[in-house]
């Protein structure tokens, strides 16, 4: 299966998940041919690849059908809905590398940091994660071998279903880990609870790290990951797992006060090892035709024609594009006027005139951001295009085929060197020509390269901000790097002025929504909400 090109085609069905108890009997099959159970849905392995679909669906499409009509989650615009959507809103719009400049309800709290339990976008990220866990759990389920050898499923068909299985469990693990990274302690649930409404325990942040790690190092040395690009384009590898296990090891501290930078050094190394390489084109990895790259190791696929969204990365190239900026330079219908960058992350740019990297549009655009609502205010950004490597637009003009790079290996370049600094145990002439590596491609030479005593933390949070700015990294950063929440490092409209100011540790985590603190007596709400 080419998730690229069937995920569209996903069986639209109605699973019986943990949100409901429609079906007291998932094993008993309907009189009414309407119904779907999982007797008819997991018959054959082609059932199990179908569901799989849907379970990698889950972050990048919004329903059963496109771009819009039959929602997975209730109670916010379905483009609004999108995994990747409210995934970024999260991740850029409360830091120093993006502003918006709509009004919709709920949405300009992330400009300025003052968001609250009942935000619609925070429980829009709450319900989509869940959703995304409880698809993973219900898969999980229903693959076991026990359940495959009651069905008949047998030879290179089960062992084909016991590779899907290895590969849902990693993205529940990858869902969980952004449960943690966002929202601390929360509730729990694995395939071994009871299908049906219930209320589930709350676990905290270090007990479901612990479960995360688990689960990867036990799909790593007992399940099915196929080795490093061995897998269809789209599906999970080794080397995902590896790069997961990286960036919990590398947060460990902020999420359960232990410190583990060897470990992140470890499994960063598996990964710049692999037979992923470093890309020479920067540009390239971010175009209409980036399935062709050699550094993406996790992307979340696209496709103008068999799946389209007003979310993921139909959202961020049209938001992107405005003001002076030519839609068919983009390989689009017309720009949303949306999102910019704020003046601190362009002055991460010590040289942007010779920094590939340094992709913006300046003309007819301030730096500096008197107006958030004014899409002339802060600089473009022109990262993201539906254009190809050789200058054709993407197949639809309207919505795109450009993927979502999860993982990049230049990441991995990047946390083998923090961990590095950070551990005083790695090497740290390894972590400096890991990093050159990186200036190298993004200067065409090594006019650039730093020597040892150069690598600091300070220069390696710039790094990082040059290298991934936009792709869903930086909130996580800048509280790893104690650089979120106080006054000691500020950014325009933190804390709703546009010098910036201190906002509360609190922030450093988002509230569980107030309707599921009401709706379930096992939780308790984060401190500060």
């Amino acid at each position: 299966m080419n998730i690229r090109y069937k995920i569209a085609s996903i069986l639209a069905m109605v699973i019986m998940l943990g949100f409901s108890s429609c079906t007291e009997d998932l094993n008993t099959e309907p009189l009414d041919d309407d119904v779907v159970t999982s007797a008819s849905v997991y018959e054959d392995a082609e059932g199990y690849q179908q569901v799989l679909g849907k379970c990698y669906a889950g972050l990048s499409l919004t329903g059963q059908q496109g771009p819009a009509g039959m929602p997975d989650i209730q109670g916010i615009d379905e483009g609004f809905s999108s995994y990747l959507r409210t995934m970024w809103t999260h991740q850029e719009l409360s830091t120093d590398e993006a502003v918006v400049a709509w009004s919709d309800p709920g949405l300009p709290n992330f400009n300025y940091n003052n968001w609250s339990a009942s935000n619609g976008w925070v429980k829009a990220m709450y319900n989509r994660i869940f959703y995304q866990i409880t698809l993973c759990n219900e898969f999980i389920r229903e693959s076991s071998d026990g359940k495959l050898s009651e069905r008949g499923i047998s030879g290179s068909d089960a062992d084909a279903v016991r590779t899907y299985r290895s590969e849902v469990r990693f993205l529940r693990a990858f869902s969980y880990w952004h449960a943690i990274d966002m929202f601390g302690n929360i509730p729990f649930v694995t395939e071994e609870d009871n299908v049906g409404a219930f209320q589930p325990p709350q676990r905290s942040r270090a007990e479901v790290f612990d479960y995360i790690e688990s689960e990867l190092l036990d799909v790593l040395e007992n399940g099915s990951l196929k080795d490093p690009k061995q897998n269809e384009y789209g599906r999970i590898d080794k080397a995902a797992a590896w790069m997961l296990l990286t960036k919990l090891y590398l947060n460990a501290e902020v999420y359960k006060g232990e410190p583990m930078y060897a470990e992140a050094m470890d499994y960063a190394e598996r990964v710049i090892n692999s037979a992923y390489q470093l890309d020479p084109n920067y540009e390239e990895l971010f175009l209409a035709d980036n399935h062709t790259a050699d550094g993406i190791i996790f992307p979340v696929v696209f496709d103008g024609n068999n799946s389209q969204t007003y979310g993921g990365m139909n959202f961020l190239i049209h938001a992107a594009v405005g003001g002076s900026m030519s839609a068919n330079d983009f390989g689009i219908d017309g720009g949303w006027a949306g999102i910019r960058v704020t003046p601190q992350l362009y002055n991460t740019f010590d040289d942007p005139a010779n920094d590939s990297r340094a992709m913006f549009h300046t003309d007819g655009q301030e730096l500096e951001i008197p107006d958030v609502t004014e899409f002339t205010n802060g600089y473009a950004v022109a990262k993201f295009k539906n254009i190809t490597s050789e200058g054709n637009a993407g197949s639809v003009p309207g919505f795109v085929d450009t993927d979502w790079p999860v993982f990049r290996l230049a990441d991995a370049y990047l946390m083998y060197a923090e961990a590095a600094l950070r551990s005083n145990t790695g090497n740290l002439g390894t972590a400096r020509d890991y990093v050159n590596e990186v200036r190298e491609r993004a200067y065409g030479n090594d006019s650039e390269n730093i020597t040892q005593g150069e690598l600091t933390l300070d220069f390696l949070i710039n790094e990082r901000a040059r290298e991934l700015y936009w792709e869903g990294h930086r909130r996580t950063d800048l509280i790893r790097f104690n650089m979120y929440a106080g006054d000691d490092y500020l950014w325009a409209w933190k804390g709703g002025v546009q010098e910036g100011s201190s906002i509360g540790e609190y922030l450093r985590v988002f509230p569980i929504p107030a309707s599921d603190i009401n709706s379930n007596s096992n939780l308790t709400q984060n401190t500060g909400y």
